[in-house]
């Protein structure tokens, strides 16, 4: 069984994609030969590694195997490259980065400034993704670092503190919690459970942790509207919606342009933590080490 790197990187962006058409452009590759590719690893292991359909292609049992170890050997490669970058004329490293909403909004233009100033061969492609599809892409090997809220479950993958963020209750000057909490700097989060609620849209991992514990209390949130972003629930809430559950950083700079009214909360687990994952430190590329010590610092 011969495989080359073409061939696994071929297939690698085929499934990543779930097109042999896609695959074949991001490989730089005319159609019919990545066709040809692909028939003959197939002949030559004797299975099939893709699933076809209208709707584009998947792996086989055998496919995800081949998946497995492609993503091993060219991750492989990637940090021998890098490993040898100081020797190698023009040499760029490139790092797959994806965080969160309220690490891409309030943190990482920061923390990624000096350095990108430090690297200028290191390319980073960043994407904002929720934080459950953040974990599963690092487990799977589809980026190098992420970016995550400590309500998900990492288990399985190196983290370290990238920030700590309070969650805090956003409102209106005339909601009513406003006046039960006069002259408080906190309110438990329970006493915010007889008001409706403002929420993200999707499947945030934000909402399903404040849920999870709306429900230990025995209650269910009632949400008026679900919105896209963090500034657009803070504009809700300022209009007199209802309640609005976020990260601290998230309302700075709506506090005032939006005069909306901010009360942190009490709870313990409003204590917020992002964290950055990776499968193993020791393992990502050299220059990927460096970003990943920058954001951790």
């Amino acid at each position: 069984m011969r495989y080359d790197l073409t061939d696994l990187k071929l297939f690698l962006r085929v499934v990543e994609s779930g097109s042999i058409t896609a695959g074949a452009e991001q490989a730089h590759l005319a159609l019919a030969s990545a066709s040809a590719r692909i028939r003959g690893m197939e002949d030559t292991l004797g299975v099939p590694l893709l699933l076809r359909s209208r709707r584009g292609v998947e792996p086989t049992d055998a496919g995800r195997t081949l998946l497995h170890h492609a993503r091993a050997i060219t991750l492989q490669m990637e940090k021998m490259r890098a490993d040898l970058g100081d020797y190698a004329s023009g040499l760029k490293g490139y790092i797959r980065l994806l965080c969160n909403t309220s690490a891409l909004t309030e943190f990482l233009p920061d923390a990624m400034a000096a350095f990108m100033a430090s690297h200028p061969q290191v390319n980073i492609d960043l994407e904002e993704r929720p934080s459950l599809e953040i974990v599963q892409a690092i487990r799977d090997q589809l980026a190098d670092i992420g970016i995550v809220t400590d309500a998900v479950d990492s288990t399985g993958l190196e983290a370290r503190l990238f920030r700590e963020d309070w969650l805090v209750v956003a409102m209106a000057p005339s909601h009513p919690l406003l006046k039960e909490a006069a002259n408080q700097d906190t309110l438990p989060f329970a006493a915010t459970l007889e008001y409706d609620f403002i929420g993200l849209a999707g499947d945030s991992a934000l909402q399903k942790h404040i849920a999870d514990h709306a429900g230990k209390l025995g209650r269910r949130l009632r949400y008026r509207v679900r919105v896209r972003s963090f500034d657009a629930v803070c504009r809700m809430a300022a209009s007199g919606v209802g309640l609005a559950v976020l990260p601290e950083s998230a309302v700075v700079r709506s506090r005032d342009a939006y005069a909306l009214r901010v009360i942190q909360l009490d709870d313990a687990w409003a204590r917020r933590q992002l964290l950055l994952v990776m499968r193993s430190y020791a393992e990502l590329p050299g220059y990927a080490r460096n970003l990943a010590d920058a954001l951790s610092q």
